[in-house]
């Protein structure tokens, strides 16, 4: 009977509170997978996002406990984005799991996800939230504005709730490792590749201990990393926003001219003229930002730099201990 490998992928950044709540409900649930799918094996892969607590300590212990436990701990924080495309990389299993160490991604869910994907009918099973229970009330209206106006803006549908909480065929993984932009947003990557995808309904669960890192301001970050990632509709809004104002005062400079030659009316209005030049130098700054944006993405793009860059992984630790006993 052929194995089939499952690997998880959990990127963490300063997890040490809800890490032991994690690895204890993991492997619970990896054990009901094996009971009913004998021919399945795990691997644990946790990625160190640059943690400033004790992650890496207890992910250095759990390796050290459990041989099925891997782990990635980078030189430094390099995000979540960069987390979860090193854990794709670094995975050996068929199939990859991506998920939260804080418990918001119910394991429970696994042995579904599963068996939807080992039907051959799917290629990748998510889950999706049908509720923001728990969530500040103005960051669940700017979370649902968002989806509306990127799937208005961009070819590129992503469905309103859907989560990093995937398990996906080894093809789907190497179809999104094969997108190596630095500048990435997975939400929109996981929509654009394709494959045939099952969406799991669930309600909002809170954080099992510790505390969130996502701020408003990072989330509003991450935001515009979609619409300038997977829309160039900025890009038309500026030219429309200057065709527009070329249009406005070609009109006004009619009727200056109609007013002085036909009724003799003497040009005034100091303050309109200031407020007319604010007006016009504000949208010049605001189409050129919008093209600034996506000209720094293009730079950072041509640095060509790592997304991610390793400082130590449990062989790294596992060869130290031999060669100590060596000597």
């Amino acid at each position: 009977m052929e194995t089939k490998k499952i690997s998880i992928v959990v990127p963490c950044y300063n997890e040490e509170e809800v890490l032991p709540l994690f690895y204890t409900e993991i492997t619970r649930v990896m054990g009901e997978i094996q009971k009913e799918h004998s021919d399945t094996e795990f691997e644990l892969l946790f990625i160190n996002d640059g943690s400033q607590d004790r992650t890496l300590l207890h992910l250095r212990e759990l390796a050290q406990k459990d041989t099925r436990v891997r782990y990635v701990s980078f030189s430094r924080n390099f995000g979540k984005e960069a987390g979860m495309y090193a854990g794709m990389e670094n995975a050996t299993g068929d199939y990859v799991v991506i998920m939260d160490a804080d418990l918001q991604h119910p394991p429970a869910f696994l042995p579904q996800m599963y068996n939807y994907v080992l039907s051959g009918e799917y290629d990748c099973a998510t889950t999706r939230r049908i509720s923001r229970k728990g969530e500040p009330k103005l960051l669940s209206w700017f979370s649902r504005k968002f989806y509306k106006i990127i799937n208005k803006i961009s070819q590129t549908e992503i469905v309103d709730g859907a989560q990093d909480f995937r398990f996906m065929t080894r093809k789907m993984v190497d179809s999104i490792l094969s997108m190596k932009e630095y500048n990435r947003f997975s939400k929109g990557i996981f929509s654009w590749v394709g494959f045939r995808t099952k969406y799991i309904e669930y309600e909002n669960v809170e954080r099992a201990a510790g505390t969130s890192t996502w701020s408003f301001w990072k989330l509003f970050r991450y935001a515009l990393e979609g619409f300038f990632a997977f829309s160039t509709a900025p890009l038309t809004i500026s030219s429309v926003l200057g065709f527009v104002s070329c249009m406005v005062a070609f009109i006004m400079i009619i009727v200056i001219i109609i007013k002085k030659l036909v009724f003799g009316d003497p040009v005034q209005g100091f303050a309109t003229l200031i407020c007319a030049i604010f007006l016009m130098g504000g949208l010049q700054l605001f189409c050129t930002g919008i093209s600034a944006q996506y000209l720094a993405k293009t730079y950072l793009e041509t640095k060509k730099r790592p997304i991610y860059l390793v400082q130590e992984t449990e062989e790294d630790v596992r060869k130290k201990a031999e060669k100590l006993q060596a000597e």
